[in-house]
């Protein structure tokens, strides 16, 4: 009896949908959550509903792409989404703040098995040339997704309802389901898989500790507190457990081989760190906006969309260029636009014009596309069927951690500045009473003379240090991304299961020389 083979048309077409739907959830709930506190209460509780879903995210992610690598793709796609809906249904219907964050904690875990699960399906069914391509599209949707997303967030919270947005995602997360299973096709061995139950345990609490610790410490919880140190000795003796498990399992759920490898290793990093100048400017950018440039918060959401729009256009430009220049060149193209945007944040002053800044924006938009596009066809190239789902859920989660490290370290970095400053200016006792803030809406009127002006002087001044970090950060990036060699072959010891629809190997994927 003939197998049955892969419809790579309709399989793509799902992927794009889900993958929509779950970007899409990062920016849409961020919109409504003023509309949700005030329906639920628990506004201490507030940061809790976007960063339990970063966390469970960053866990699921690893643990999901080496199941992946035992049962096969179709499985974990059906069961992440399977996952996702259901946090998302039971997060419409919560009624409380402490429920929404538990609902949301499992809307995370299903959203940390989509991510890399569908770029490992790309990976498969794609030969190299075909990947690229089809990569810059799968990238597109993020860049459509960060301007659809706030919108589309405004939009059901003004005239329908915020139970919507998490409703919204339900019917078109079945049918994408509907065409994995129709037509994604998967021919596995019948033997019996071995599981590192004991690596993901210790995974788990270790990376759970650590994530809690980085996304409460110095707010919940004061640094130094007992609490905060047992967590991170928590963190690091399990992770220190988990390396030894790794080392002597004989199935581990992260090969410490993978990070032997220099395209995996200098993808992961690169993207570790590009991912934190990410999340440092879409958090840091509209604070100047605001804060220094005296503008609405419309303006600073304009001054993000070239970010958006360019984003697709570098994806889209990468996917052409990738296999015709080889990943190093077309990488250190991505990396040098976004130093060279950073260069441009590093000289921005109070009265720098604000389209300039829309410009730095488009500028980081292409560098985004182009790097993050061919880190992933790099790593999805680097290695055979049988370890490209580790491969690829150790890339997603290095770069939502550089997300959540960013978050936290630029926070430290901008109160301590904010502090040095009001130190500098200890004899001003009506600048020490006041926090920054009221730079977005303090009556003016009401505060000294000057003292509106100072408030601006020092948000620029906890601002500008960030953007010295990520200059820095570029920098950084751009010395690792050099160090990618300058030709890879494709693991062709693990071939792709037959009836997957994938094509022959092409010259190109065989030997890419940059």
């Amino acid at each position: 009896m003939e197998k049955k083979q892969t419809n790579k048309t309709m399989v793509t077409l799902s992927i794009m949908l889900i993958t929509f739907l779950s970007s899409l959830e990062g920016t849409i709930v961020s919109t409504a959550i003023p509309k949700i506190v005030s329906d639920l209460g628990g506004m201490h509780l507030m940061n809790w509903v976007v960063s339990i879903y970063l966390l469970t995210t960053a866990v699921a992610t690893p643990i999901v792409g080496k199941l992946s690598d035992l049962y096969g793709r179709k499985l974990m796609f059906i069961c992440g989404t399977i996952l996702f809906l259901i946090g998302s249904m039971l997060s419409g219907m919560s009624q409380s703040m402490e429920q929404l964050i538990v609902f949301r904690a499992i809307q995370g875990l299903g959203a940390g098995a989509i991510l890399p699960v569908t770029m490992i399906i790309i990976g498969d069914i794609y030969s190299f040339e075909e990947r690229a391509k089809i990569q810059g599209c799968i990238s597109g949707i993020w860049g459509i997704s960060g301007i659809l997303g706030p919108l589309t967030g405004g939009l059901m919270v003004d005239y329908v309802s915020w139970h919507w947005i998490f409703y919204f995602n339900v019917p078109f997360g079945l049918l994408s389901i509907l065409f994995i299973v129709m037509y994604l096709h998967e021919h596995l061995d019948k033997k019996k898989q071995k599981v590192d139950y004991l690596g993901i345990a210790l995974f788990t609490v270790s990376m759970t500790s650590f994530m809690f610790a980085l996304l409460s410490g110095g707010n919940q919880y004061a640094w130094n507190s007992p609490f905060m140190i047992g967590i991170l000795i928590l963190a690091v003796v399990t992770l220190a457990l988990f390396l030894v498990v790794e080392y002597y399992v004989k199935e581990p759920m992260l090969p410490l081989r993978l990070f032997a490898m220099r395209l995996i290793s200098v993808s992961n990093l690169s993207g570790f760190l590009l991912s934190a100048i990410l999340v440092g400017i879409t958090i840091y950018l509209p604070l100047w906006i605001q804060g220094v440039a005296g503008k609405g918060a419309t303006d600073s959401g304009f001054t993000l969309i070239p970010l958006s729009v360019c984003w697709p256009v570098g994806a889209a430009l990468a996917g052409r260029w990738f296999v015709r220049m080889g990943v190093r060149s077309t990488t250190l193209i991505g990396v040098s636009c976004l130093l060279a945007a950073s260069a441009g944040l590093y000289f921005v002053g109070i009265h720098t014009p604000y389209l300039l800044l829309v410009a730095l924006m488009g500028l980081f938009g292409l560098g985004f596309g182009f790097a993050f596009t061919s880190y992933t066809i790099t790593v999805q190239s680097a290695v055979g069927w049988q370890m490209r789902g580790t491969a690829m859920a150790s890339h997603t989660f290095l770069r939502t951690l550089g997300q959540t490290l960013g978050i936290s370290v630029f926070g430290m970095l901008f109160n301590m500045n904010i502090q040095s400053y009001k130190t500098a200016h200890s004899q001003n006792e009506a600048l020490q009473q006041l926090d920054t803030s009221q730079v977005f809406h303090g009556d003016q009127a009401s505060l000294l003379p000057g003292l509106m002006e100072q408030l601006r002087e020092m948000m620029v001044y906890g601002i500008h240090h960030i953007f010295i970090s990520l200059l820095i950060i570029a920098a950084i990036a751009l010395a690792v991304t050099w160090i990618l060699p300058k030709r890879f072959k494709v693991d062709e010891d693990n071939p792709s299961p037959k009836g997957q629809g994938s094509p022959k190997k092409s010259r190109s994927e065989t030997a890419v020389s940059s």
